[in-house]
Formats: structure tokens, C-alpha cells, sequence
């Protein structure tokens, strides 16, 4: 506990120690606020890592850029088989899917055991369930 010398309130230590941990908490605050977009960041970008290692072989993230796999762009929400200008397999276009964080998760997993007969040969899948979690992340990013 504090002293008091003959020139201070009994209510100045008590009021200091209000501003020291009013201030210690806007720090927590600022930093919080502030390093929430660079983690968002990391993540995203640890998404993105994931489907370059994954998926850019085949796949582009971006609008209309088909290549051997259709365009992976605003692929969640999309019923399967369903993106003009890409020829799919007929597997995949009577599917009766419609792409969501679990169905994506299960298909980058096993793709034959989600849709047999898909036309993703040879790629048989993403074994490790966090690989998987940051590429659907990633895919829910692109809209």
C-alpha cells in the first residue's frame, strides 16, 4: 500500500492507478485490433501456400481462367459441375452437389470416394486434415 506525503489527496494513488491500467488496456486494445488483419493475412496467405502446393497445378484461383481444372474462383456455393466454359466430367455435372467448407474438405481428401468417376486423375488427394482446412479457408476467400 502506498504512503500519502503531507501534499497528496488520499484519491491521487488510487487515480493513478485507474490511468496506468486504463492505458495498459488501450495497448492491449490497439494491439489487438491492430495485428487482427495480419493474422488474417498470415492465414490467407498460409491458404494460399496450401492450393499452390495442392491445386495451381491444375487449378486457378482466378475469375474465368480455366485451365486442365476449371477455375476455383467463387467455387464455394457453386453446384458442382455447374462453371460455363469448362467441360466436366458427366460424373461431376450429376453429382447433385453443391461446393461447402465440409463437402470440400471430404472431396480434397478423397475426390473418388466424393465423386467416382471425377475426371482429377491422377491427383488422389490431401492426406493432412490442416493442409486441407487452410485451402478450403483460402477457397471461402474467393468471391
Amino acid at each position: 500500500m502506498h504512503s500519502l506525503n503531507a501534499t497528496q489527496q488520499s484519491w491521487e494513488v488510487p487515480l493513478h492507478r485507474l490511468a496506468v491500467r486504463t492505458a495498459l488496456l488501450g495497448c492491449v486494445l490497439l494491439f489487438a485490433f491492430d495485428a487482427a488483419p495480419a493474422f488474417a493475412e498470415q492465414e490467407e496467405g498460409e491458404g494460399k501456400v496450401a492450393f499452390n502446393n495442392a491445386c495451381r497445378t491444375c487449378h486457378s484461383f482466378k475469375p474465368d481462367d480455366n485451365r486442365l481444372g476449371p477455375s476455383l474462383h467463387g467455387v464455394v456455393g457453386r453446384k458442382a459441375g455447374s462453371l460455363e466454359g469448362f467441360g466436366f466430367s458427366s460424373a461431376m455435372k450429376g453429382s447433385g452437389i453443391t461446393w461447402d467448407a465440409a463437402t470440400l474438405d471430404k472431396f480434397i481428401a478423397n475426390p473418388e470416394a466424393v465423386v467416382h468417376g471425377n475426371a482429377m486423375k491422377p491427383f488422389g488427394g490431401v492426406a493432412d486434415a490442416a493442409e486441407r482446412s487452410k485451402i478450403v479457408a483460402y477457397l471461402e476467400t474467393l468471391k
